[in-house]
């Protein structure tokens, strides 16, 4: 007997729409998704890709407003809606907004396993105010399990006392199949995405929001203490918008020789031609709970230089081997790391082989047969 499974999310981002669709095709699992909104515009332009949904959902009312920084999203409908999709196990994608702790409640009082879907790290800068400590452990005891993508958020929830039997880990993933492909079909046709994009003929590749708590202040200048002779074989483009672009932008002129570029933001499609066209990712957060961006790039047969910073980092860049693992806001590793790459072309290879390898391993696939166990685990007595 398959289990009605919902998960309440924030938005339709378009990196979740191939594991939910895994998950709907998985054979024990009855899959309904409610999103508390289609998107956010005050962060990112991403396209809302409907067409590609093939499972049930709902989009909540919602008023959404960002103040001081921090983003407000109210919605309303959520207990209507999970009365409406009955449920036999929820998994709910955070605790910080009004509607995840009106879910917990239903939930409670219905007798339906609730389980928190975490990407928290102990390096999420995120964290650390008084109250909202006090909330997120309020949250967390009334858990019933926990859903993590990888060993930061499982050390993470391990740290406020999780038990290890409930958690559970779905390996945060891509399409992998998808950048895969559209990363070869670009490479044999180089020239020509070179030509079109304005791309210099190599360059080491950012990818993500020009915010400096990524850490793109970090790569500029370690960039610009790269050996001239080097600077002017390789260059670097930013591939994202954001508020710190225009003071990567007044930096970037005073940076020569080398080749700077900012692309603004780019749709799945393009960006897959960005990575396959670089010699390597440069990730150099300072915070992040995962980093998709390094999925993709794997997918598509790159190196990858990451900051520790990263929740991803533990779990598929491995210092060496498929590419290097540098401290956050620590420069001088980092110009290292990117001479040593740019340098070897053999050693960006070889990396990129295995990366490959390593990336199998976080394919849709692999998500959704991890969300199942859970959902199957914790509820085995209502078998």
């Amino acid at each position: 007997m398959s289990r009605r499974v919902v998960i309440v999310t924030e938005i339709i981002a378009p990196y979740r729409i191939p594991v939910f669709n895994a998950l709907a095709r998985h054979r024990d699992i009855d899959l309904h998704v409610i999103f508390l909104a289609e998107n956010d515009p005050t962060q990112r332009q991403w396209l809302v890709y409907k067409n590609e949904i093939y499972f049930s959902y709902d989009v909540l009312p919602s008023w959404r407003r960002r103040i001081g920084g921090q983003c407000v999203l109210l919605n309303w409908g959520a207990e209507v809606a999970l009365r409406r999709a009955a449920p036999d196990f929820i998994v709910c994608g955070g605790y910080n907004y009004i509607a995840s702790w009106q879910c917990m409640s239903w939930a409670r009082r219905n007798r339906v396993p609730f389980a928190l879907w975490s990407e928290s790290t102990a390096r999420d800068l995120r964290s650390g105010h008084a109250w909202i400590e006090t909330l997120k452990m309020k949250f967390l005891r009334r858990c019933d399990a926990f859903v993590v993508p990888g060993q930061s958020s499982a050390q993470y929830l391990r740290s406020y006392g999780a038990p290890e039997e409930l958690i559970f880990t779905a390996p945060n993933a891509v399409d992998t199949r998808f950048f895969a492909r559209r990363a070869e079909a670009v490479r044999q046709n180089a020239v020509h995405y070179r030509r079109t994009l304005g791309l210099p003929a190599r360059f080491f590749l950012f990818a993500g929001r020009l915010v400096l708590e990524k850490g793109t202040i970090d790569l500029l200048r370690a960039y610009a203490s790269l050996p001239a002779g080097l600077r002017d074989e390789v260059g670097l483009v930013f591939v994202g918008d954001g508020p710190a672009l225009s003071e990567l932008r007044r930096r970037a002129v005073g940076i020569q020789p080398g080749a700077i570029c900012f692309t603004g933001f780019a749709h799945r499609e393009q960006l897959a031609a960005y990575y396959a066209l670089a010699d390597a990712l440069v990730f150099p957060t300072h915070t992040d709970p995962w980093g998709l961006v390094v999925n993709e790039a794997l997918a598509c047969g790159l190196p990858v230089i990451s900051s520790a910073a990263a929740g991803c980092t533990e779990d598929l860049v491995e210092d060496g081997w498929n590419g290097r693992v540098v401290a956050a806001g620590d420069i001088q590793p980092l110009v290292f790391a990117m001479t040593e790459l740019a340098c070897n072309p053999a050693l960006r290879s070889l990396m990129a082989f295995r990366g490959r390898e390593r990336i199998q391993q976080f394919s849709p696939e692999a998500w959704a047969a991890g969300m199942a166990d859970a959902a199957l685990r914790c509820t085995a007595g209502a078998a």
